[in-house]
């Protein structure tokens, strides 16, 4: 059994931020755990795109509006606000002069800026297209400059410790929840452990690998929406996932990005037959609709006309050589598959990218659940509404995680003897009676079945009956794998298999619920035609 001040679940750049910060106070104890090997490994590593800053021409302002604008009236205006005014300054602080990363500059060495779908102003900073494996690369450098804080990896986050669920006293039935930590499984030794702490940050990113198709990496599986959710947390907004329309179509490398910023740069969609077609389905924006414009209209050509994908030609939009130099990630990568995107066009489909809605947070990262902080793409700070704008993942992370930060700070000042469990307090993990081993067979092939459902049933265009469907496919499965969860000796995968059975039926039955189209929520049998269908 470990104590610390703080736990944190998660090492992605809202975590990162959230450890970083606090870790200035030599007397903090923190601990930040993740299930990957590597640390590096999150959804922020994939990150090609960018992040927002201030452009020479932009304002708060401006960026404010375009926000909302594509949130499709559901992004919270505080919070758009919050991220536009602080997040500039922060960037500088956090990124540039603390963990050292240095965005591109043109050949006179001034910063370049980047424009995406749905920006009024170029903003968008950039490290070529690996954006955000150099900045989880910098900001865990910078960590590691800190005694205090101790990174775990290959270590997965199993259950919150919350009172009065987890207390031996049965008087804690009449407060209110409180989290004191997780269950942490150590994916090497095969134990679990009980890890106390003062405050729980989860920082534990997406769920896009609950569909079939996706830009997510294998972790991406809805680990802390899962566990909040069982802990009685507030969730909010969780029929709205992203889909990115452009996701490499080749074989061996599906799922691969093709970063939005290809069309800022002047890509151009394509019909196999090599035929634009945005501009019928959104006029004004063309190849920069908002996301879900694009992504719906993708599909739908592919639907109607029955391609397997669509084309993305950015070859004959600007040099050979501007491409390499400007994407040498995709650039290296389509050319192993055979594809040389200076010469010719990319296919592609939409994928499953970024889960909008999440744990319900204020504008300090703080849950329903006392001691229970959430940060980056597992929070809903409403900031996204039912869209999320390009390129404000990552100034989200860094925002709330360096709010997050600051609360929890003047917290646990204010409170320097406030109480931890102790031992005798909360139960140790219970593996006896379990005599089953585990069957990476069964849990991959529920994996898929899964995958399966969201895909065709929750997925871009959406009705009634298909989400009916999907409940009951997704109940009769959740009952299988608790069985199986109750009965088998922890792995990785059963963890994630049992959390993301519980995050898809999440999704689907907040989908069924709201019978209105909006931003990435489209449904064909809709009682009110929103803002913005196609």
């Amino acid at each position: 059994m470990e104590q610390t001040d703080v736990l944190i679940i998660g090492s992605g750049i809202a975590g990162a931020v959230t450890a970083l910060r606090l870790a200035r106070n030599p007397k903090r104890r923190i601990v930040l755990v993740t299930r990957a090997r590597d640390p590096h490994e999150s959804n922020t590593r994939y990150a090609q795109g960018g992040i927002i800053s201030r452009g020479p021409d932009d304002s708060a302002d401006l960026l404010v509006n375009d926000i909302l604008a594509a949130g499709a009236g559901a992004s919270l205006p505080k919070a758009a606000r919050i991220l536009a005014e602080e997040g500039p300054a922060l960037l500088q602080e956090v990124l540039v002069e603390t963990a050292g990363i240095r965005f591109d500059r043109d050949e006179n060495g001034d910063l370049e800026w980047g424009k995406e779908a749905a920006h009024s102003r170029r903003r968008i900073l950039h490290v070529g297209d690996a954006t955000g494996q150099a900045i989880i690369k910098g900001l865990l450098n910078a960590l590691r400059e800190y005694p205090n804080v101790r990174i775990l990896s290959n270590t997965t986050a199993v259950d919150l410790i919350t009172f009065p669920h987890h207390s031996r006293h049965p008087l804690d039935a009449y407060k209110p929840i409180v989290c004191h930590g997780a269950y942490v499984f150590d994916r090497a030794a095969r134990t679990v452990h009980r890890s106390l702490a003062r405050v729980t940050v989860l920082a534990t990113g997406g769920l896009g690998r609950l569909y079939r198709n996706t830009t997510n990496p294998p972790g991406a599986r809805g680990d802390g929406l899962a566990m909040a959710y069982r802990a009685g947390a507030r969730i909010i907004n969780a029929e709205y996932v992203q889909f990115h329309p452009t996701a490499l179509a080749i074989p061996g490398a599906e799922g691969f990005l093709i970063s939005e910023a290809v069309r800022g740069e002047g890509g151009v969609l394509l019909t196999p037959d090599g035929e634009p077609f945005m501009h019928k389905y959104d006029p004004k924006w063309k190849d920069l609709a908002p996301r879900d414009v694009v992504a719906r209209a993708i599909h739908h050509e592919m639907t109607e006309y029955g391609y397997s994908h669509v084309l993305l030609d950015i070859a004959s939009r600007l040099p050979a050589a501007t491409i390499r130099s400007r994407f040498p990630t995709i650039y290296e990568t389509c050319l192993k598959a055979g594809l040389d995107i200076t010469r010719e066009p990319i296919p592609v489909v939409p994928a499953a990218h970024y889960f909008c809605g999440g744990v319900a947070v204020d504008e300090w990262g703080r849950t329903s659940i006392a001691n229970l902080y959430a940060v980056g793409e597992v929070s809903c700070t409403g900031l996204h509404g039912a869209n999320r704008l390009a390129s404000t993942s990552l100034l989200e992370g860094l925002v709330w995680g360096t709010r997050a930060a600051r609360h929890i700070e003047e917290r646990l000042t204010e409170e320097p003897e406030a109480p931890v469990p102790g031992r005798e307090d909360v139960p140790p993990w219970d593996e006896s009676g379990l005599t089953d081993d585990r069957d990476p067979a069964l849990i991959q092939g529920d994996m898929q079945v899964i995958q399966n459902i969201m895909w065709h049933y929750v997925g871009l265009v959406r009705s009634g009956d298909r989400l009916s469907r999907a409940i009951r496919e997704l109940r009769h499965l959740q009952n299988e794998v608790e069985t199986f969860y109750r009965s088998t000796k922890l792995s990785d995968g059963l963890i994630g298999l049992r959390n993301a059975v519980e995050a898809a039926l999440i999704i689907a039955q907040a989908a069924r619920h709201n019978r209105q189209s909006r931003g990435c929520h489209y449904r064909v049998d809709s009682v009110d035609t929103g803002d913005r269908l196609l």
